[in-house]
């Protein structure tokens, strides 16, 4: 059985792509396919058609998290479903969140209504829990935090009443595809930090071991000390492939790159890797 894995928006482009600041990855095995993430805008469907990848196909679609560069490629993603279909998420995803600057703040959620989504073929699902989708991908539900050294960007937060307090993105969510070669851990962003999300993965699968982690880190503002922790909890699991995106950042991606070696690369838009 083979499972594919394509990356159709991310802040940087393959040849002939659209590069977006967001994310969406679509993973097809032989049980179902399914879209994780929407990227920012249009980029997702405009390289999807590149690659001649029909979105009528979709089994289902699931939302990392509510942030705007992971949910604003919805509406256009729908168009193209054309059918009804089942948008997994965190029950989270409608608080209103923001990113603040000092005394600035925009809104960085949902840029949709939930009945405009609903209307266009949106079933929404939302659970804490983790969710199996088909009998070889799963959500991994809200992500328990355990280690020492992962925090959350203070710069993003939640608005109760007239107030702007720490948003902390219980709805950051990831997902996991069983093959045969091992666990693949396809992340958003994960906020509530990499090792945590791999962590969560292992108690829920009952593995230790992961193959390939593709996706987001957030580690664009990370300290050079926790950039080094998360190499080093990344090392132990023996991973064959390391493929980072979007909010990762340069500086954790170099030392990601020198660390792990031929295992690394950049997870572009266009970038499609097949696992048996």
């Amino acid at each position: 059985m083979t499972v594919r894995i394509t990356t159709l928006s991310e802040n940087t482009a393959q040849l002939g792509f659209i590069g977006e600041w967001g994310l969406s990855i679509l993973v097809e095995t032989q049980s179902a396919k399914v879209l994780l993430d929407t990227g920012l805008s249009t980029s997702a469907v405009y390289n999807a058609d590149l690659m001649g990848i029909d979105f009528s196909t979709i089994d289902a679609i699931v939302l990392s998290h509510a942030h705007g560069d992971h949910t604003g490629g919805l509406r256009d993603v729908l168009r193209r479903v054309r059918k009804q279909v089942q948008v997994i998420a965190h029950p989270d995803i409608w608080i209103p969140k923001y990113v603040v600057y000092g005394e600035m703040s925009r809104y960085a959620g949902i840029p949709y209504m939930k009945e405009d989504l609903e209307s266009l073929g949106a079933s929404f699902n939302l659970t804490k829990k983790p969710f199996k989708i088909s009998d070889d991908i799963m959500t991994t539900g809200e992500i328990e935090m355990t280690t020492d050294y992962e925090t959350i960007d203070d710069r993003l937060c939640v608005k109760k009443g007239d107030r702007m307090i720490p948003d902390p993105l219980a709805d950051d969510l990831a997902m996991v595809v069983k093959t045969t070669e091992g666990l693949v851990l396809i992340t958003g962003c994960a906020h509530r930090g990499i090792i945590n999300t791999v962590r969560q993965v292992q108690k829920l699968t009952g593995e230790q071991y992961i193959h390939t982690i593709i996706g987001g880190t957030h580690l664009m503002v990370a300290s050079p000390e926790r950039i080094e922790k998360t190499a080093n909890g990344l090392k132990e699991l023996g991973l064959q492939r390391l493929g980072v995106s979007h909010c990762t950042g340069f500086n954790a991606s170099a030392a990601l790159a020198k660390e792990f070696s031929e295992v690394f690369f950049l997870n572009n838009a266009g970038t499609q890797i097949t696992l048996e």
